[in-house]
């Protein structure tokens, strides 16, 4: 599956401009960059994580396959990426190191893939309620 450069291009741009946005740029702590966050020590990991764990409540709705739902999207995302990774390749155009580490290691997602989505069915089955959806203020600590 060759694309042309300009295709290459163009899904490259949609991707970045995905409905959900790009949050991974767009999240820090404040108007600090991520670097001059507070870190948490392992110890003030497990605490907040004791705390976080503690404000939620479980939800009598029983919406378990929003996960299977979101998985499914996320991998789709991945995989587009993965063939847009590919033809650079096939094109000899110059790549990232992250698009090589993305060959290089997109053997280990799938497998993730795979593993979520065996976990996520088997707790489907069990019918385990998912925690309620509210916000926590302040509950976002820089890791």
């Amino acid at each position: 599956m060759t694309r042309p450069t300009s295709t290459i291009h163009a899904k490259i741009f949609q991707l970045r401009n995905h409905p959900r946005g790009n949050t991974l740029s767009q999240t820090s702590a404040g108007d600090e960059t991520p670097l001059r966050a507070e870190l948490f020590s392992s110890l003030q990991m497990e605490e907040h994580g004791k705390t976080l764990a503690g404000l939620h409540t479980l939800s009598e709705d029983h919406v378990p396959a929003r996960l299977l739902i979101r998985l499914a999207e996320n991998e789709n995302v991945l995989l587009d990426v993965r063939d847009l990774v590919i033809d650079v390749v096939k094109t000899n155009l110059r790549m990232t190191p992250a698009g090589e580490w993305l060959l290089d290691n997109f053997y280990l997602i799938e497998e993730q893939i795979r593993a979520a989505k065996r976990l996520l069915a088997e707790r489907l089955r069990q019918g385990a309620s998912p925690p309620e959806k509210r916000p926590i203020q302040g509950a976002s600590p820089r890791v």
